[in-house]
């Protein structure tokens, strides 16, 4: 039988445990939104485009997202870790439109208009994502983390400079074409974009890739 003084403590609804002391309640963790965390992902990659990796603190981008350090830590554990999220989740949904665009079984020159178009709306979704990966690719790539970019890079090179061969070889684009110089003339024509581009602007992502389509393809295609 309980103790007149545990028979007591039952009475006011307090519950002692063995070293006498009365337990308190954990309060229950609430998971952080998507909503809220894509906001300070946003936030991150403003501040990563405009300052680079390294001198970017945690505490710029609380300051910025209007919080404290401490506060950011509950919902990222390092900066590391935000700039990572903010580059594969840009690389995902730009292989998932390029993957689409090389599955569809277009010609050469349509294949190259499709990408180019496709690398705009990237833009138009991830301009500071584009920024961050110009700019942070090449010293990231080193740490076995970011191992994705350089198998990124790779699969990026592949898809471009097949179609341009595969065009070259049915005709539709130069013989005397230098593929590998192509490639990097068309690749950094469109995306030094993302250094200008502002979305909501007066051209949408689709425009812009027509524009630079008719000066790039005019350049390398056969007449007809």
């Amino acid at each position: 039988m309980p103790d007149r003084a545990s028979a007591g403590a039952s009475a006011r609804g307090g519950v002692r445990a063995e070293n006498g002391r009365v337990p308190t309640k954990k309060k229950p963790q609430v998971t952080p939104s998507p909503e809220r965390r894509r906001e300070l992902l946003d936030t991150a990659a403003e501040v990563f485009a405009a300052q680079g990796y390294n001198a970017t603190t945690v505490r710029r981008i609380a300051d910025e997202a209007g919080m404290l350090a401490g506060s950011l830590y509950y919902h990222f554990d390092s900066k590391e870790s935000m700039i990572d999220e903010i580059l594969s989740t840009f690389l995902t949904e730009l292989w998932a439109g390029y993957d689409a665009v090389l599955a569809a079984d277009l010609g050469p020159r349509e294949t190259i208009e499709a990408l180019v178009t496709e690398s705009f709306r990237e833009i138009d979704r991830h301009r500071a994502a584009v920024a961050i990966y110009q700019k942070e690719s090449k010293h990231l790539a080193t740490q076995p983390r970011f191992a994705y970019l350089v198998d990124s890079q790779q699969k990026f090179e592949k898809a471009w400079l097949g179609t341009l061969e595969r065009g070259v070889a049915a005709e539709v684009f130069r013989a005397d074409l230098d593929i590998r110089l192509t490639y990097r003339f068309v690749r950094d024509t469109v995306w030094v974009a993302a250094s200008w581009y502002r979305p909501g602007g007066q051209h949408s992502p689709e425009e812009i890739a027509r524009q630079y389509l008719s000066m790039v393809l005019d350049g390398i295609a056969l007449d007809t």
